[in-house]
């Protein structure tokens, strides 16, 4: 599974799922251990037109602001 997150914070994060055959890029959201720690799953996309959609409507970062991160350092 590849997983990209933002530059800015590193709580948005787009991972790429094999879901029924196809492949699918996930949005969600984590929030920080002083919050309680885990994530908000806010939508999926099947292209990468949808997704940059998706990041539009959900969030305030665009497709420019995610990098490809380490799953090791995912965490």
């Amino acid at each position: 599974m590849r997983e990209w997150v933002c530059g800015c914070c590193g709580r948005w994060r787009v991972s790429v799922e094999l879901i029924r055959g196809r492949h699918r890029y996930r949005l969600s959201h984590r929030y920080r251990p002083e919050h309680g720690g885990g994530r908000n799953v806010l939508g999926e996309a099947g292209s990468v037109t949808e997704l940059a959609e998706l990041l539009a409507r959900r969030t305030p970062i665009g497709l420019a602001d995610l990098h490809e991160t380490d799953l090791r350092e995912a965490g």
